[in-house]
């Protein structure tokens, strides 16, 4: 059967030849295929450029064709492009990556689309049930072909720019399997555009592929000052999470990027709803609303905001972590090569500080992780949701705890759905006000034997 630890919230995940090996990806595919129940199903594969891929990929095609699947391998490529390959004109059934997104080289996983849709949550814990039930004689072998999808996706992101003739872009795809993708965009696209790490490389020899930790964009940073650039992006290791930095190597954040993109669809769209997740700054939210949309606060998760999008019909959504979804004139998936180039498509014109200018000013801290153990996490949140109850200060706990002791800071503290940590952040409108917040949570977290090293954190103003 699936190693039950390798199920996640969202995709499946684990260290490979520890916690997950071929044994798991090939059940992976056949009960994946049983999952699906429906005869002769097309299922698209792609994997990203990791060291153990290769070997995981081939294990799980040859569980979907053992399962009854017809494979179509759409090759080497970012998390997005296979979610591309699923909305095509060629039909598939369903569609699965092989990926260890943003985590350490020894990581590996899989991430699943089906009708179009998101596979998430019971979906997935019910394959590893389903795989209990796996014998030989179950057998069924299928064939897999191939299909190069790397063009068409390249030729759709150049159909989105225009009139970027004078701008100076770094991009920086961090040994990433977007390297490939932004080699082509590049010889395409009119501009000057300077490239970084663009060599898919499993070892990630230059840095990890995180652009949410600001370290990752140390060089990044150092070539957009350097080169005069008009724009600096960053991608993780499968192209769904997006890093920015501005002319001056200023880094941009998840929720700023949202704001961003969402000044452009909501002049179109007036009134329309825009998902943030519970980590975006109260200012965005509130910007939000001041230039006539709908805010929504929501649960952290690719799957879960997809999900939600599609419920509201909501145009735009993002998450702190880089995750930024499309749905005016898109599909709705997180792809961050098509968020970067309608954000160049913005900024072409106006410069990314002087449409972040009339945020107000406050302070706040990126996302702060704390290792905790993932059998531990969860019982954490929720022994310390009693607690904020029995001292009646005011929180939010769609995902985690949101609360907020006085009308100009805020604090979250949430146990990540993929990573063993928990996640927090903090925002007043003083220094003094997030340091306050920070002392907070650390002293409730010495009584599990947890520890928020208030040294370390960095705070933006």
């Amino acid at each position: 059967m699936i190693n039950p630890a390798i199920i996640r919230e969202y995709d499946i995940r684990g260290v490979y030849n520890d916690t997950l090996t071929e044994n798991d990806a090939f059940l992976v595919g056949w009960s994946f295929t049983r999952a699906l129940n429906k005869n002769n199903s097309v299922v698209n594969v792609c994997r990203d450029g990791r060291l153990s891929s290769p070997a995981l990929l081939e294990a799980l095609i040859k569980g979907l064709n053992a399962g009854g699947a017809n494979v179509v391998n759409i090759g080497v490529g970012p998390t997005p492009m296979l979610y591309f390959s699923t909305f095509h004109e060629t039909v598939a059934d369903a569609g699965i990556m092989v990926t260890g997104s943003h985590n350490p080289p020894e990581y590996n996983g899989f991430k699943f689309i089906v009708n179009r849709q998101p596979f998430f949550g019971e979906e997935i814990k019910n394959l590893q049930e389903i795989s209990q039930t796996y014998s030989q004689s179950s057998s069924i072998n299928k064939q897999s072909s191939s299909q190069d999808f790397v063009n068409l996706y390249v030729d759709m992101l150049c159909r989105t720019v225009c009139n970027i003739d004078n701008m100076k872009i770094a991009w920086d795809a961090g040994n990433g399997s977007t390297g490939e993708i932004i080699e082509k965009l590049c010889q395409k696209l009119p501009g000057t555009h300077i490239l970084l790490n663009s060599k898919i490389d499993g070892n990630f020899p230059s840095h990890h592929p995180d652009p949410t930790i600001a370290k990752n964009l140390e060089q990044l940073i150092s070539t957009v000052k350097a080169e005069k650039c008009d724009l600096g992006l960053a991608f993780d290791g499968d192209g769904d999470r997006l890093g920015v930095v501005d002319n001056n190597g200023n880094i941009i954040w998840g929720d700023q990027i949202l704001f961003i993109l969402a000044q452009d669809i909501l002049s179109r769209i007036p009134g329309a709803p825009i998902i943030a997740d519970v980590k975006t700054s109260q200012v965005i939210f509130n910007m939000i609303e001041q230039h006539g949309g709908k805010p929504i606060m929501w649960k952290t998760g690719h799957s879960n905001i997809k999900k939600h999008m599609k419920d509201i019909s909501s145009p735009l959504a993002g998450e702190m972590s880089g995750h930024i979804f499309i749905s005016d004139q898109y599909h709705g998936y997180d792809d961050a090569l098509y968020a970067a180039v309608r954000l160049i498509n913005i900024i072409k014109d106006k410069k990314i500080n002087e449409i972040l200018r009339e945020i107000p000013s406050t302070y706040n801290t990126p996302e702060i992780r704390i290792e905790c153990e993932d059998d531990k996490k969860f019982t954490v949140i929720e022994k310390l949701k009693k607690y904020f109850q029995q001292n009646k200060i005011k929180f939010n706990d769609i995902d985690g705890i949101r609360y907020s002791q006085s009308n100009d800071s805020w604090g979250l503290i949430r146990a990540s759905n993929t990573q063993a940590v928990l996640v927090c952040r903090f925002e007043g409108a003083t220094k003094d006000k997030v340091e306050k917040e920070i002392d907070f949570i650390t002293n409730l977290l010495k009584e599990y034997d947890l520890s928020l090293v208030k040294e370390e954190v960095l705070i933006n103003g």
